[in-house]
């Protein structure tokens, strides 16, 4: 069996690019990214690449790329483009081959004018992984994040830290949103595949991620 995960987090800038790029490395998974705006600053599959030290092949192209770093459904609107769950598809992999999707911004950011970054998770039928802050306010960007996510039907296999330890505000999480934390990534001098490879191994639990 493959694991297989879309993660996503409780705001734009949370660290969903480095938690991905860690399990890429961790779990020997494929990267996608079905929607990417802020091209004309980069895009997350490069970054996801150099930081796992993916081949470019295991980081799959993104169905929709948009320049401006703006929310999905103002860049394609600019752009002309509605951005259309159908087109959408999950990409062939092998059958033993793990999987990072990638969502953009939060859960709710809209992608059209009907649409969330919630019903692109459910259309790919695939669990979450929810990146949040260990910072003040943690607790209730998390349980909000958490209560959408389940009020759209969608299955959280738990919660991803960003940042320095802060036990209080994990025990909080855990208990009033009844989500396991899976793991942490603490601040790094430097980001690269043995780094975060040795924060998966020091912080995560690999067997959280086993199908």
């Amino acid at each position: 069996m493959s694991s297989r995960f879309f993660v996503t987090g409780t705001d734009t800038g949370v660290g969903k690019t480095t938690v991905c790029a860690l399990l890429c490395a961790a779990l020997d998974a494929v990267y996608w990214k079905p929607i990417q705006t802020g091209t004309i600053e980069g895009t997350d599959r490069e970054t996801v690449v150099r930081l796992a030290g993916l081949p470019i092949e295991r980081a799959l192209p993104e169905r929709y790329r948009f320049a401006p770093p703006v929310s999905p459904h103002l860049a394609a609107r600019r752009a002309g483009v509605r951005i259309r769950l159908s087109e959408v598809k999950m990409p062939p992999l092998a059958q033993g081959d793990n999987l990072i999707a990638e969502g953009a911004g939060g859960v709710l950011v809209p992608i059209n004018e009907t649409q969330f970054m919630t019903d692109l998770m459910r259309h790919l039928r695939l669990p979450a992984l929810l990146v949040s802050r260990t910072s003040l306010g943690t607790i209730n960007h998390t349980l909000l994040s958490l209560a959408i996510l389940r009020a759209a039907k969608i299955p959280v296999r738990g919660v991803i830290f960003s940042g320095p330890a802060n036990p209080e505000n994990a025990a909080a999480i855990e208990k009033y949103g009844c989500a396991p934390i899976l793991g942490r990534v603490p601040r790094l001098r430097s980001l690269h595949r043995t780094t975060l490879l040795d924060a998966f191994r020091r912080h995560f639990d690999y067997k959280a991620f086993l199908a």
